[in-house]
């Protein structure tokens, strides 16, 4: 397949008018859309975005290559755009970008389609072939120009000697979270320099269509030095004991000169194995991503599928009369609550320390979170005891790194869990008797507070879930929700599912009664946003938030607060933190009045914003 084949004339915009990142992302978007390209623009747009939270896709050189590969995308296809004055795409090397090509790849795309486009990325590391690019004056020249290029490229193969009588210098191994363009051009960009200073090179491609060029062992064993370029899960224990430089993927695409350096002076660390599968990122992702944020939503998240559907199956056996003789409600109590909702804060604190310090730590999280269940500990027990049992886990391993060599091979299965258990579990043991009785006076302070408190308290946490919409005052919300119900006051994660509905059922109801102030691709999302918002999927209001934050955010939080105080006034309890419209039904305190307190909250977004936007000429 050719890159013709998926790049046409109407999907080419030979003078953009975006001056920034966000009005160029929009006008490539409208292009595909336009073109027929696009299922659905705007869940394509939240792709789109999605990656550039990761890293920006502007890799310098003018250049920017915005990428998704999801199943908005009706046809695979690329957009090509071209700004004479330049646009600040926050590209790496901090200058404007000249030259767009954005790439949609539809969910089902097959390897052709992913390798055709992962092509192009290759070719824009070719300065002559941006010329070209730069200085074509019709649609007819920009195509001519890629036909060029590759018919140049065509029939070369890149041709690796990797028996056993030729050492290879080094190994590389390249990967992006999408696995379309950076992956491909890290690659080229280090092999392109190995070749300028004569050095042999082989690199491992960790694309969209799976691993390409894959190391052997042969070729691990006598490589000098491996250099990861790599923002997304590489297969790490292969080169334990050996010298391993890691670095974002853009890190290859900029500084493959440097790296091929370093790698060549054999100064890098040894990498070693803690027996799992290590992910890596750039430097400046790895700081975004870490800490106590990204190590608690990794053990909600892998636990939230625990609680939900053990809080659901539990508030549908009440519907069937739990405290009867009912025995298909006894059966639901019993795998809801008794099994399903029992693993929540063990599961938790694994995922935790997990995430702390990769498979060493899950087993003592495991275990720590089990002790702050049976010792009453509650949600903040088993906090604790993720995060406990990580940072021993990664104390253990450093305590342990200079064992004989002959002791290697069981560390990992025999030092590792007894020590790592053992430890958390002591302490745990010590903490849960104070735990727990701070855990038992925060619910008897709940349960006492008057009713204007507990309005107070909605507000808040109404409010919260509409800040940042899905960012981390959202998450922090949620997860206070989660607590509660754990420590049986079902009050609270009331006020946050409706705080966190009103925000795009608000905006759809406007974008339905306040049509000249929304331009069409908005209002095509607002009818989405009827479906988002009834699933409690707060990020549906995050595209209309990011184009107009001043209107919007207002709007939305002033909905979402009032939706959750008036969710308080009326007494409402959710045993089940998500679902929606879906679990509504199951609430106690009268389904219709929670109800009535989401389209109150959800009217005030929708009347704000008919005030406060401005009309789409």
């Amino acid at each position: 397949m050719r890159i013709s084949d998926l790049l046409k004339r109407e999907t080419i915009v030979l003078d953009m008018s975006a001056t920034e990142k966000e009005s160029a992302i929009d006008e490539l978007v409208r292009c595909l859309d336009v073109a027929g390209r696009l299922k659905d623009a705007s869940e394509y747009k939240k792709a789109i975005q999605a990656r550039e939270d990761q890293s920006t896709t502007g890799i310098g050189e003018g250049i920017a290559i915005p990428h998704a590969k999801t199943s908005a995308v009706l046809t695979p296809a690329i957009a090509f755009g071209r700004s004479k004055k330049g646009v600040d795409y926050e590209a790496l090397d901090g200058q404007p970008s000249y030259l767009f090509f954005m790439i949609a790849a539809s969910e089902g795309a097959n390897n052709e389609h992913l390798e055709t486009l992962s092509r192009l990325s290759t070719y824009l590391m070719d300065e002559s072939f941006r010329q070209s690019l730069l200085q074509a004056s019709t649609e007819e020249e920009i195509l001519k120009a890629i036909d060029d290029k590759e018919i140049e490229e065509e029939g070369e193969e890149e041709v690796q000697d990797t028996s056993s009588n030729h050492e290879i210098d080094l190994l590389a191994v390249t990967g992006c979270p999408t696995g379309i363009a950076h992956t491909y051009m890290a690659a080229d960009a280090l092999k392109e320099e190995a070749r300028k200073q004569g050095v042999s090179i082989k690199v491992e491609t960790n694309g969209s269509s799976g691993v390409k060029n894959r190391l052997t062992d042969q070729e691990i064993t006598q490589a000098k030095t491996i250099i990861i370029a790599a923002d997304t899960k590489i297969e790490m224990d292969r080169f334990d004991g050996k010298p391993v430089i890691q670095v974002g993927v853009t890190d290859g695409i900029r500084r493959p000169k440097q790296l091929i350096e370093e790698g060549l002076a054999g100064n890098a660390p040894i990498y070693q194995s803690s027996g799992g599968s290590s992910t890596q990122k750039s430097s400046g992702e790895a700081q975004k991503r870490s800490g106590f944020y990204k190590h608690l939503m990794n053990g909600v998240s892998n636990m939230l599928p625990f609680v939900v559907g053990g809080g659901i199956l539990i508030a549908i056996s009440f519907m069937f009369g739990i405290d009867s003789d009912n025995q298909f409600a006894q059966m639901l109590s019993e795998i809801g609550g008794g099994n399903a909702f029992f693993l929540m804060v063990p599961v938790l604190s694994a995922f935790i320390a997990m995430s702390i310090a990769d498979r060493p730590g899950f087993a003592a999280g495991m275990v720590g979170g089990l002790i702050a269940l049976n010792g009453e500990a509650g949600f903040l027990g088993g906090l604790i005891a993720g995060f406990l049992a990580g940072y021993i886990a990664l104390l253990v391993k450093r305590v342990l790194e200079g064992l004989p060599a002959f002791l290697e091979g069981i560390k990992t299965i025999l030092f590792y869990p007894v020590l790592n258990i053992f430890l958390t579990g002591m302490i745990m043991l010590i903490l849960v008797t104070p735990l727990s009785a701070f855990n038992n006076g925060l619910e008897n302070w709940l349960g006492g507070m008057g009713t204007t408190n507990m309005v107070i308290l909605g507000l808040i946490l109404g409010g919260m879930m509409a800040i940042d919409m899905g960012g981390p005052i959202n998450k922090a919300a949620f997860t206070f929700g989660i607590a509660m119900i754990d420590a049986g006051n079902f009050g609270p994660h009331a006020t946050v599912m409706a705080g966190g509905m009103v925000p795009p059922l608000g905006i759809a109801l406007a974008t339905t009664f306040f049509k000249q102030k929304f331009t069409k691709q908005e209002r095509e999302a607002g009818k989405t946003n009827y479906v988002l918002g009834a699933s409690f999927i707060t990020e549906g209001a995050i595209p209309f938030a990011a184009s107009d934050p001043g209107r919007v955010i207002p709007a939305v939080i002033t909905g979402s607060a009032v939706a959750g105080a008036l969710t308080a006034l009326f007494g409402i309890g959710l045993r089940a933190p998500h679902g929606g419209v879906f679990v509504i039904p199951l609430v106690e305190g009268g389904f219709l009045l929670y109800g009535l307190a989401i389209l109150i909250g959800s009217v005030i977004t929708a009347l704000m914003l008919g005030m406060l936007k401005k009309k789409v000429l």
